[in-house]
């Protein structure tokens, strides 16, 4: 439960809040990510029950690229993306890595030759062997 001092809020568990700025779909997928060791506040690895304050800096990794935010707002409740998007400030650094990394993804995607078709059974033997089920 949030603390409140003369009525305004003044921390929030770390799960809901990466899910009401919407970093994650669910609340489960963010404690996940903060199990996993991908959810830093203040350069320290962060649990689910962390709380968090206005001023707290963030390094978030999820599938959207790595983020680097300040903690703007705080809020417990999922609303509109406009509204999420109020709640947090993204540095200029964390900006430019990740349109750097989205160029380069969109790069590699031309170089990638695609099959021609359907893989042959042979080739199935050797991608079950190389994923380490067989």
């Amino acid at each position: 439960m949030a603390l409140y001092e003369n009525e305004v809020m003044t921390s929030v568990r770390m799960d809901k809040w990466l899910w009401a700025a919407r970093f994650f779909k669910t609340r489960a997928l963010a404690a996940k990510a903060c199990e996993l060791g991908r959810i830093q506040s203040n350069q320290q690895v962060a649990k689910a029950a962390r709380d968090v304050r206005v001023g707290d800096v963030l390094q978030v990794k999820n599938e959207g690229g790595d983020f680097q935010v300040e903690v703007l707002l705080l809020s417990e409740v999922r609303g509109p993306a406009t509204v999420a998007q109020t709640l947090y400030r993204e540095t200029d650094a964390s900006k430019e890595l990740r349109i750097k990394v989205a160029e380069e993804r969109k790069a590699m995607a031309q170089f990638e030759v695609m099959p021609a078709g359907r893989p042959s059974k042979r080739d199935r033997r050797v991608i079950i062997r190389f994923r380490g089920r067989g």
